[in-house]
């Protein structure tokens, strides 16, 4: 079997969860384990996250929320945009939470509630400025009453989510949360609907930054009744101006392998497909059986990446290919086959994180960790 493997600590998601129900109190805390639990593994992570205090757990897709209950999962399950209509009798079929706003989608769930002879819980989602998914504001009152007025379903809750809650100075995060709750004003104030309702709004971003004494106030309220933690539960910074708000939280992903191969370049030869990269003097170089299929970006050695072998950093040289990359190991002879490489992780006293690994390829986190690909074992510990 390939030495390649993702290693997930799913005691770091448990700390991270207690961590951040902790931040997020009195709020529930929503664990979001959509995209595969952002390629760390939803199952494992939902339940991880499920031990440490999370009452709730979020998915993007339908099948995403299957997955979690025929492993069993039973806590509610959200889903972060309004699925399809064909897709509404899965939905009350297990149990799930649909966000909504179109009057096909409300018909939709109620027809499929009404089939199995349930009421459904829904979340009305409102576009506060994002411009993704979402009902207008101004539209948030007539779905809100068209929801109350149809006896298969219940409204649960009103959510929105902001677009740049990680950027402090970014006076957009207010504009949305003012706009946000003059929806929950009136439908406070409007006749048909029914409460109290649970109120969410708070991404990780605007939880670490709420949890700031220097916030606006309205940010600093905005865990409302639900925060919905995605990125801060991995470890991971949602954004360069909250780096120093993830103390406390633990990375949960390494990326590792083995070197496969050895040999010595001599100087004025090159490397890899294209031949971007030539060599000023007899260099060792070591083949590593990782590549852009399992999500090492193709241009990383032209970007600067690198690994730690030996406790060492060491440059990726030449382009990824899709299953392999090659790492200059300088004129010492000191690497062998089988030594332990680190991508994302420690070794020794030196470490790279994902957050290098995305600064380096112009990019964020997330993306980093989600396209680690299915090939590449997860080792849970």
């Amino acid at each position: 079997m390939r030495p390649t493997s993702a290693v997930v600590d799913l005691a770091a998601v448990t700390a991270n969860a207690a961590e951040l129900a902790r931040r997020s109190a009195p709020a529930e805390l929503c664990a979001v384990v959509k995209a595969d639990g952002y390629g760390h593994g939803s199952v494992a992570v939902g339940r991880a996250a499920l031990a440490g205090g999370a009452t709730w757990l979020g998915v993007a897709l339908v099948e995403e929320g299957v997955e979690l209950r025929e492993a069993g999962v039973t806590a509610p399950i959200l889903l972060l945009s309004e699925p399809r209509p064909n897709e509404m009798v899965e939905v009350v079929a297990h149990d799930l939470r649909p966000s909504v706003y179109s009057p096909e989608g409300l018909a939709a769930a109620a027809a499929a509630a009404a089939t199995a002879g349930r009421r459904l819980p829904v979340h009305l989602k409102i576009d506060t400025g994002m411009n993704r998914v979402g009902a207008r504001p101004t539209d948030a009152l007539l779905l809100a009453r068209a929801i109350a007025a149809k006896s298969d379903l219940q409204l649960e809750g009103v959510w929105t989510h902001c677009a740049v809650a990680d950027e402090l100075d970014n006076p957009f995060t207010e504009v949305q949360l003012e706009r946000y709750e003059h929806v929950l004003r009136l439908l406070a104030a409007g006749d048909g609907v029914p409460g109290p309702l649970r109120r969410h709004a708070a991404n990780s971003a605007l939880l670490l930054s709420g949890c700031r004494p220097d916030v606006s106030p309205i940010r600093h309220r905005g865990r409302y009744d639900m925060v919905r933690a995605g990125i801060a539960l991995y470890g991971l910074s949602p954004g360069a101006d909250l780096a120093r708000d993830i103390e406390g939280l633990q990375p949960v992903m390494g990326l590792r392998t083995e070197v496969a191969y050895v040999k010595t370049v001599q100087a004025g030869a090159a490397i890899s497909y294209g031949l971007t990269h030539r060599f000023d003097s007899d260099r060792q170089v070591a083949t590593v059986p990782i590549g852009y299929a399992d999500g090492a970006r193709r241009d990383y050695g032209l970007r600067g990446g690198q690994v730690l072998i030996g406790g060492r950093r060491r440059s990726v040289v030449g382009m990824v290919t899709m299953d392999q990359l090659m790492v200059d190991c300088g004129p010492d002879g000191e690497v062998t086959a089988g030594d332990e490489v680190v991508l994302i992780g420690s070794q020794g006293d030196e470490s790279i994180a994902a957050e290098e690994v995305a600064a380096r390829l112009g990019t964020i986190p997330y993306e980093v960790v989600c396209d680690i690909g299915r090939r590449v074992r997860r080792h849970y510990r």
